[in-house]
């Protein structure tokens, strides 16, 4: 095991899921709440970011704020995986892009501004693809897990500590603008979600300059988009430090009368950071996240076995992270990807 290989220590592990709960507290909140100092969390935190080994990052929540988004499993021949991973990996609406064990299988998260762009991908451009063999896209249409629930390891923080770190509710939480479902997002939004899918703890100062926007409007903007769940916070962080050594796809398929409560109960599972309802022949996707094989055979049979709705299970191991959240990964590091038009 390398250097970068190595489990976080103990204040590392608190940290990160500090910033699980709320990638936006101020650090002199978490120093509080973990019993150390201010200089302390902060020079931790800078080692980490520096070390290209954590990041924090603000997305947009897909379908509530209008994006036209896919879960992609790619079958490609026989040594063309690596190729088709990182030609996906350096597109701009890719949200993630996974290699399965195998190596002839691709998975990715698509999230296209527009309908034609999302249509081009899939009718035109995938299908074209010479080394590609087949292509299965699955819309989400319920997520079990949400911004507060979908990062895991949070063992280390007693639920005390969990709920001083929450953020409070804010004005608007829940609700879209004039009622409606969906968040309409101006160009300075966008210009602030740039900044923030590269720096989630970006400064107002920053985002002002990028939104031409006045430090108290950004203010009350991020807090809004926030609690009407039109952008998360998300911590990036190779499941390898947290002592996570394997992580898996699991698709599963439940009785529809049974669906709900299966997402349920599989989002309420340490081992589990997503799970949804989606399309296709199997009705329920998730991540998994276990220590090494002989974890993941105990959640197969004691974690998903428990749930007897659950009428047929597959599970793909991840060989690969090629792309997290906008990020390329090279080993265990995470990088900035290049944006191509």
């Amino acid at each position: 095991m390398t250097q970068e290989e190595q489990v976080f220590d103990l204040l590392d592990q608190r940290l990160v899921q500090a910033l699980m709960v709320d990638g936006r507290a101020a650090f002199s909140r978490i120093a509080a709440v973990l019993g150390t100092t201010d200089q302390t969390v902060i020079r931790r935190y800078r080692r980490l970011r520096g070390a290209g080994l954590l990041r924090v990052l603000g997305l947009p929540e897909g379908e509530r704020v209008g994006l036209y988004e896919s879960r992609l499993r790619i079958q490609c021949v026989p040594g063309a995986a690596v190729a088709i991973a990182e030609a996906l990996a350096r597109r701009p609406d890719t949200g993630w892009v996974k290699i399965f064990s195998g190596g002839t299988e691709v998975g990715c998260l698509v999230s296209s501004r527009t309908r034609e762009d999302h249509e081009a991908l899939l009718l035109r451009k995938l299908p074209r693809t010479r080394q590609v063999t087949g292509v299965t896209a699955q819309t989400m249409l319920h997520e079990y897990t949400s911004s507060a629930t979908r990062s895991f390891g949070r063992d280390g923080l007693t639920p005390e500590q969990i709920a001083a770190l929450r953020p409070g509710p804010v004005e608007g939480e829940g609700e879209g603008e004039g009622g409606e479902d969906t968040v309409r997002l101006d160009d300075a939004d966008h210009a602030m979600l740039a900044v923030l899918a590269r720096d989630g703890r970006a400064g107002y100062p920053e985002l002002a300059a990028a939104a031409g926007r006045s430090e108290s409007t950004v203010r009350r903007r991020i807090e809004y988009l926030r609690g009407s769940g039109a952008i998360s916070f998300d911590v990036e962080v190779h499941s390898v430090h947290l002592g996570f050594g394997l992580e898996a796809g699991i698709s599963a398929t439940v009785a529809p009368s049974e669906l709900a409560a299966v997402g349920r109960a599989l989002a309420e599972h340490p081992q589990v950071p997503f799970a949804a309802a989606v399309t296709g022949t199997a009705n329920l996707a998730a991540t998994v996240l276990c220590r090494d094989q002989r974890d993941l055979y105990r959640y197969m049979t004691e974690g998903i076995g428990s749930l007897t709705a659950v009428h047929r299970l597959e599970v793909l191991p991840v060989l690969r992270q090629v792309k997290r959240a906008g990020l390329l990964s090279d080993g265990n590091r995470l990088y900035d990807a290049p944006v191509t038009p």
